[in-house]
């Protein structure tokens, strides 16, 4: 028989909320980094340098085809064996903010190509360099372009983020883990998880629809 006791929410408020907060820092931290790297690695893509070509191409097809635990893996029990010792949390986070990167770069790399060339024609005849004018000029209009893409892929980092709990991350889905064991509740257990993750990402999904409202209103 099924049972839902939500007591265990009550008795078991401290580690949830443990969790929760684990996930969210874990979330923001590889926001920022991913989108960072994911920049990056797009100015590679389509930086006029074959080497940087040859680099951000390796980057996106290895990483996006290949599992993310297997990338959080290889930051926790892989680089120890380098001398690089990193507790699950960290490798988590690192493993996350690597993997999504991958896919930010791609939806960048898209927002610049859809930039008219006109744009940074203009832009190097006016006397920036090549890097001033992606920075300036066409990184801006691109990640405009796909702020909605990029904001779904923020959704599913903070959905993937539950592979902390593989390597001990600290983070909501290991904290639920140990309340299960502890409780022998599993259809509680995961369906107060399930609604903490909704919390985090209901939100999200508005934002995301309400920036693609308005983008199609200015566009």
């Amino acid at each position: 028989m099924l049972t839902f006791d939500i007591n265990v929410l009550f008795d078991h408020g401290d580690r949830f909320r443990e969790g929760l907060l684990h996930t969210v820092q874990a979330s923001v931290i590889a926001l920022i980094g991913s989108f960072i790297l994911g920049a990056i690695i797009a100015i590679f893509r389509i930086a006029p340098f074959k080497w940087l070509n040859w680099i951000g191409t390796v980057y996106v097809e290895v990483i996006r085809n290949i599992p993310l635990l297997i990338v959080v893996l290889f930051f926790y029990l892989g680089l120890p064996t380098l001398g690089i010792p990193l507790d699950g949390f960290v490798s988590g986070t690192l493993g996350l903010t690597v993997y999504t990167a991958s896919f930010i770069a791609e939806a960048i790399r898209a927002g610049i190509q859809s930039v008219p060339k006109g744009q940074f024609e203009a832009a190097r005849s006016s006397g920036l360099n090549y890097n001033q004018t992606m920075i300036s000029i066409i990184l801006p209009q691109a990640i405009k372009i796909v702020l909605p893409a990029i904001g779904n892929q923020f959704i599913n980092l903070v959905k993937n983020s539950s592979v902390l709990a593989i390597v001990a991350g600290l983070d909501l889905m290991y904290y639920s883990d140990l309340i299960n064991s502890d409780t022998f509740l599993p259809i509680t257990v995961y369906a107060i998880t399930a609604l903490l993750y909704l919390v985090l990402t209901v939100p999200l999904s508005f934002l995301v629809l309400y920036m693609e409202r308005r983008l199609s209103k200015t566009s």
